[in-house]
C-alpha cells in the first residue's frame, strides 16, 4: 500500500500479483489495513464456470473450480467490511489465452451485474519477466477488435473501472449490465 501511495495514482481497487490476496491471512491483512490508504474495492476472481464452459468447452476450467472456495471467503469477508467486489471476474482460467472469441463470448453471455474482465495484453512478448505461454498481442488484438466491440455494444453494458462503480453502486445492479476494464 505504501509503494502504491507513493505513486500518486488514485486507488481504483485493490489485487495482488498471482492472486496472493486470496490467501485468508493475505485477505485478512489487506481488510485491516485498507481502508487506510482508500480501498474502497477488492478483485475477487470468482469466475462461474457454467459461462467459461458455455463459451470455450475445450478448456477445462479446473482452477475456477480450486479457487471457489477460496474466492467464497474472499468475497463475505469483504463485503461483510463494505468493500465492493464485482460480481465475477474473468480472466484468471484463461490468463495469457484472453482471445477473441473467449472476449466476445464472454461479454455476449454476461448475466445482469457487474463483471470485470482482465486481459494482460501487450504489442510484443519477450521482454523481461514475461510469461512464456501468454499470447500478449492476441489479448491486446482482442481487446481492439470489432467483433468484441460489436458483442460489447450488443449487450448493452457501460464499460468503467471499480471507482465508477464504486460511485454509482446504489445496489440497483440487477437491472444492468457493468463490465469492468
Amino acid at each position: 500500500f505504501e509503494a502504491f501511495r507513493a505513486t500518486g495514482l488514485p486507488l481504483d481497487h485493490v489485487n495482488t500479483h498471482q492472486h496472493y490476496h486470496l490467501h485468508p491471512w493475505v485477505t485478512n491483512e489487506i481488510l485491516a489495513i485498507g481502508a487506510d490508504y482508500g480501498m474502497r474495492a477488492l478483485r475477487v476472481p470468482a469466475e462461474p464456470r457454467a459461462l467459461l464452459a458455455a463459451v470455450d468447452p475445450t478448456w477445462p476450467p479446473m482452477l475456477s473450480g480450486i479457487i471457489a472456495p477460496l474466492a467464497a471467503l474472499m468475497r463475505g469477508r469483504a463485503q461483510a467490511a463494505g468493500i465492493i467486489v464485482a460480481d465475477r471476474v474473468f480472466g484468471l482460467a484463461w490468463s495469457g489465452a484472453m482471445t477473441e472469441k473467449r472476449v466476445a463470448g464472454l461479454i455476449a453471455r454476461l448475466p445482469e451485474g457487474c463483471s470485470e474482465i482482465y486481459l494482460h495484453p501487450a504489442v510484443a512478448g519477450g521482454f523481461r519477466d514475461a510469461v512464456p505461454d501468454y499470447r500478449y498481442e492476441e489479448e491486446l488484438a482482442a481487446l481492439l477488435s470489432p467483433k468484441t466491440r460489436g458483442a460489447l455494444q450488443a449487450s448493452g453494458a457501460t464499460l468503467g473501472g471499480y471507482a465508477d462503480f464504486v460511485r454509482t453502486n446504489k445496489r440497483n445492479r440487477a437491472s444492468s449490465r457493468r463490465v469492468l476494464v
